[in-house]
């Protein structure tokens, strides 16, 4: 998996959910709260969630074949998108299901010191697996905020693993309320709303994955800065007047295919052509790292009215 796709990032909130669902399970166990319930399931889903990250990270460095002549780096937004199709039916369905039967059916929570201390136990872990997570995104994002960050990747893996670890960290605080306030009042009915809270704020967070990498999936262009960037670079005012179109398309996260066709002088011999073509498509690999896979098309030069 390339830098940008987090594999430390991945590592840390596997194992740090591991650790976590089993916890929780235990807790559950003693306790019978449905909060606890719904959050071991919660971080269960997660740990199946960064298995297939990597996954999708390692089918995705496979070498082009006939039938895939561009490749497999798509696969990694095949199985993010199937992360957000996890976390909304393992973990936001179950926990509305579950709230709603204890809301329905409510019973006091019993050896309270289970979920409490398990809770405190894995706010610390989700913290650990979350600064993780924002470290490994800060050597990527740039000057982007968080939100363009999430929005505009085109490596899904940061991404994934920022909301799921933000999702779990908030879905513990309020697993932590729902559980103190049914000890506090003595009404369980408040775990049961808290593990529907929870169920409520996963649902967000898959809707949110799903729309983000089904738009990867579609096939996204590069940005607007990059566009400029390879524009001007396969324009040396010479060989190369101006562009007449340009179009780009992620292959995958670290791969950007440019395709276009440029006008060139009509008195160019062929070789002077193929020249300048070898010449543009080392500009843009300079100017845009990540543009490997390059299509030009020479045109004479004509008024940029005609594009």
């Amino acid at each position: 998996m390339a830098a940008g796709g987090g594999t430390k990032a991945i590592l840390a909130a596997l194992g740090a959910n591991l650790s976590i669902a089993a916890a929780k399970f235990v807790a559950w166990a003693f306790s019978g709260s449905s909060s606890m319930l719904a959050e071991a399931v919660h971080s269960l889903a997660d740990s199946g969630n960064q298995a297939l990250l990597l996954l999708g990270g390692k089918r995705a460095k496979r070498a082009a074949t006939k039938e895939h002549p561009f490749g497999y780096g798509r696969e990694r937004y095949v199985y993010a998108f199937l992360v957000s199709i996890v976390l909304f039916t393992v973990g936001g369905l179950f926990a509305i299901y579950e709230g709603y039967h204890k809301i329905e059916d409510p019973h006091e929570i019993d050896h309270w010191y289970w979920p409490v201390g398990v809770l405190v136990f894995a706010i610390i872990a989700e913290i650990f697996s979350f600064r993780t997570a924002i470290k490994e995104s800060n050597q990527v994002r740039g000057g982007q905020s968080w939100w363009q960050f999430i929005r505009r990747s085109k490596a899904p893996e940061l991404p994934v693993v920022l909301l799921e670890d933000l999702g779990a960290l908030v879905g513990l605080i309020l697993a932590l309320l729902g559980v103190g306030v049914a000890l506090a009042t003595g009404d369980g009915v408040w775990d049961g709303v808290g593990t529907v809270c929870i169920g409520v704020l996963l649902l967000i967070i898959a809707v949110i994955l799903a729309v983000e990498t089904k738009s990867l999936l579609l096939g996204e262009g590069a940005s607007d800065a990059d566009v400029e960037a390879i524009g001007a670079a396969l324009v040396d005012g010479d060989a190369v007047t101006h562009v007449i179109h340009l179009k780009t398309l992620y292959l995958g996260p670290d791969e950007l295919l440019v395709a276009a066709k440029i006008a060139v002088q009509h008195d160019d011999t062929a070789g002077e052509v193929a020249r300048a073509i070898d010449a543009a498509e080392t500009r843009v690999r300079e100017a845009v790292p990540v543009a490997r896979m390059i299509y030009l098309e020479p045109d004479i030069a004509r008024a940029k009215t005609d594009t």
